[in-house]
């Protein structure tokens, strides 16, 4: 079993992606309303700071602060993937080793964090939020993806949180 180093920094900011298990898969955006409420039950349980975010097809990228006496980003992931889940249907394709564990398919296994180290590495971490949806193909600037920070067609009661 990999052993995984994780630094758990009380009040830290941290810099998220977490995929699909699927690389095809549309499903964060298609299902965007149940993930915009399975990161307000997580925030609501366990509250955190959500500096920046975009949701992609088949990725989010996420930075955010944790409370002062507070490092645990790990359960605010689980449950905000274990109710996304729940809530959207199982994939047309189930790899033998989810089921045999009983999971559903939907997510990667893990998340990727990156503790934000100083302000020019929060910066470039902005950056790449910001610009993945250009990145990606999806749109011709940033501001034009719906399901960004970065977004001006954002109403207030769309935000992912």
């Amino acid at each position: 079993m990999s052993m995984y180093r994780r630094l758990f920094v009380p009040g830290g900011t941290y810099f998220f992606t977490a995929h699909l298990q699927d690389p095809r898969a549309d499903t964060l955006v298609t299902h965007i309303d149940v993930l915009r409420q399975s990161v307000r039950l997580a925030r609501k349980r366990w509250p955190f700071v959500i500096e920046a975010a975009v949701v992609l097809p088949n990725v989010t990228h996420m930075i955010w602060t944790m409370p002062q006496d507070d490092a645990d980003f790990s359960k605010r992931w689980r449950l905000i993937k274990s109710t996304f889940s729940r809530h959207v249907p199982a994939p047309a394709y189930e790899p033998p080793s989810k089921a045999r564990r009983g999971e559903k398919g939907i997510w990667q296994r893990r998340f990727w964090e990156h503790l934000i180290k100083d302000g020019e590495d929060f910066d470039t971490h902005l950056r790449l939020i910001r610009d993945a949806p250009v990145a990606k193909g999806l749109v011709g600037q940033s501001t034009d993806w719906p399901y960004s920070s970065f977004s001006t067609h954002r109403s207030k009661a769309k935000q992912l949180a």
